[in-house]
C-alpha cells in the first residue's frame, strides 16, 4: 500500500519590524491602511522613536488593536543605561559608530536632534529585538527611522528596506546615500522617482529600487454625481494639504484674483496645516496675508486641519479639487500628494499641475485637467471651463474616481509591499547561500 505523502511543512509567516517616528499620526493615514493591510500577509511589530501622538486622529487609528512599542520621554532612563552599556563593554566600536552615523555637515538642529535620537534609541531596540526577534526591519522614512534601521544592521546583522521619496533628494540630507548603501532595498511609491533615485548620487540604489504605489485611505464605494452637475449656489473649489512651498496655494490664491476680476461666482475652501510640527510647512501667516492683499477675504476660508473622517462629507460638499503644485527653486517637489488621492477617489474634478508624478494619476481630459505649474492664469482657465463645461467635468470625477480606486487598491498594494519583502530577502538568501 502507497502511504499518502505528509503534508508540506507550512513556511514560517515573516516577521517584519517597522519604525517609525509616531504611529499612528494624523498626518500619514496612508501609512496606517498600509501597515494594518500588511500584516494580512506578515508578522508586524511597529516600534516608534516617539511617544504617543494622537492628535486629530480618527476614531480607526485611535483604536488600534495591535500595540505599538513607543520610545518617548518615558523611555530616556532605559536608552540612556542602553547606551552607557555599549559605551562601556564596546568603547571603540561605540566611537566608530558615534563618528559615521553623527559627524555629518547637518542642514539644521532639528535634523540633527532627530538622527542623534534615533542613534541612541538604537542600543534599546537592539535589546527589544534580540528578545523578539525579526527578519527584516522597514523605515518608511529615511530620516530618523532609516538611521535607526542602518544601526540595528550593524548590531544585529538584520537587513532593511527604506522608502524614499522626492522630496527627500532636494535637498538631500548628508548621510542619505549612505543609507541607501546600506539598504537591502529601496522603494519608491510612484514612477517619476525610480529613476531620479537610481541616478542619485554614486548610483547606490541602481538595480534596488521597487515602486509600490501608497493604499488608498478612503472607501473604496462608488461616488455619487458631482455636486457640480447642480449649478445651485457659487463654484465650491476646495484644496488640502500641509502649507509648504511644494503644494503651490499662492499659485491658486492668485487664480482665485483671476476669476474674482472675471466675475465668477466662487468659494474656495483652503484646508490644511500651517505651523511647522509634523511637517506642516509653516506657511499659514503668509497666505492669509495674500489673502487679505488680493482681496479674497471674502471667497476664501481656512478651516485648519481636519481629521480624516471628515474628509468623505467635505469632499462631497464641493465641486473642484485643486492641486497646484510646484517644483521649488531648490529642487523640492511633492511625488504624488495623497490629498489628490483621496479627493479622485471620491470623485470630484480635479485640476492639477502637469509635474514630476502627477500625471500618473491626472490624464489630461480623462480623469482631470493638467496645467502648467506656477500659472494663475491657466488654472484659472481650467476652474473656469469645467464651471461652464459641468457635465464635461462630473465625467473625468467620475472617470478618475475608477482610476485611482484600482491604482492604489489597498489590498493589492499590501500585498505588493509584502511581496517585496519576501522578494529581496529570498535573494539575499540566495546570494549568501552560492
Amino acid at each position: 500500500m502507497t502511504e499518502s505523502p505528509s503534508p508540506a511543512t507550512p513556511k514560517p509567516r515573516l516577521r517584519i519590524a517597522c519604525i517609525l517616528l509616531w504611529y499612528p499620526l494624523f498626518t500619514q493615514p496612508f501609512l496606517f491602511r498600509e501597515l494594518e493591510a500588511v500584516r494580512e500577509h506578515v508578522d508586524l511589530a511597529v516600534y516608534t522613536l516617539y511617544g504617543k501622538n494622537l492628535a486629530h486622529c480618527s476614531e480607526e487609528m485611535r483604536n488600534l488593536p495591535h500595540p505599538v512599542h513607543t520610545h518617548g520621554l518615558a523611555s530616556v532612563p532605559k536608552v540612556l543605561l542602553a547606551l552607557g552599556q555599549a559605551l562601556l563593554r564596546h568603547p571603540i566600536r561605540f566611537g566608530t559608530l558615534f563618528a559615521k552615523h553623527l559627524f555629518r555637515s547637518w542642514p539644521n538642529l532639528e535634523v540633527f536632534g532627530e538622527n542623534l535620537w534615533a542613534f541612541c534609541v538604537s542600543f534599546l531596540l537592539s535589546k527589544e529585538l534580540q528578545a523578539n526577534p525579526v527578519d527584516l526591519i522597514y523605515a518608511p522614512w529615511p530620516r530618523g527611522t532609516a538611521q535607526t534601521a542602518w544601526m540595528l544592521t550593524t548590531l544585529l546583522r538584520i537587513p532593511y528596506v527604506m522608502t524614499v521619496r522626492g522630496d527627500n533628494l532636494n535637498p538631500a540630507d548628508p548621510d542619505l546615500e549612505d543609507k541607501m548603501t546600506a539598504a537591502l532595498a529601496i522603494r519608491t511609491n510612484n514612477g517619476a522617482d525610480v529613476k531620479r533615485i537610481e541616478d542619485f548620487g554614486k548610483g547606490q540604489a541602481k538595480g534596488k529600487t521597487h515602486l509600490v504605489y501608497n493604499c488608498l485611505t478612503l472607501p473604496q464605494t462608488t461616488p455619487p454625481p458631482p455636486h457640480i452637475l447642480a449649478k445651485e449656489h457659487p463654484l465650491r473649489l476646495m484644496a488640502l494639504g500641509r502649507f509648504d512651498v511644494t503644494k503651490g496655494f499662492d499659485v491658486l490664491l492668485f487664480a482665485c484674483k483671476e476669476l474674482l476680476d472675471r466675475g465668477m461666482a466662487f468659494h474656495l475652501t483652503l484646508a490644511g496645516g500651517g505651523g511647522i510640527a509634523f511637517g506642516l510647512g509653516g506657511l499659514e501667516g503668509r497666505l492669509k496675508e495674500l489673502v487679505h492683499t488680493l482681496g479674497l477675504k471674502d471667497v476664501v476660508s481656512f478651516p485648519g486641519l481636519l481629521s480624516h473622517q471628515e474628509l468623505p462629507a467635505i469632499f462631497a460638499s464641493h465641486d473642484i479639487f485643486c492641486s497646484p503644485n510646484v517644483i521649488d527653486n531648490s529642487g523640492r517637489r511633492d511625488g504624488i500628494p495623497n490629498t489628490l488621492i483621496e479627493a479622485m477617489s471620491a470623485g470630484l474634478p480635479v485640476v492639477a499641475s502637469a509635474i514630476h508624478a502627477l500625471p500618473e494619476l491626472v490624464k489630461h481630459q480623462e480623469t482631470g485637467l493638467l496645467v502648467p505649474q506656477k500659472d494663475p492664469k491657466a488654472l484659472a482657465d481650467a476652474i473656469a471651463w469645467m464651471d461652464s463645461h459641468p457635465e464635461e467635468a462630473a465625467r473625468l470625477g467620475q472617470n478618475g474616481a475608477r482610476f485611482v480606486q484600482k491604482r492604489f487598491d489597498t489590498t493589492s498594494n499590501a500585498k505588493a509591499l509584502a511581496t517585496l519583502f519576501h522578494h529581496v530577502l529570498a535573494a539575499k538568501d540566495t546570494v549568501c547561500a552560492r
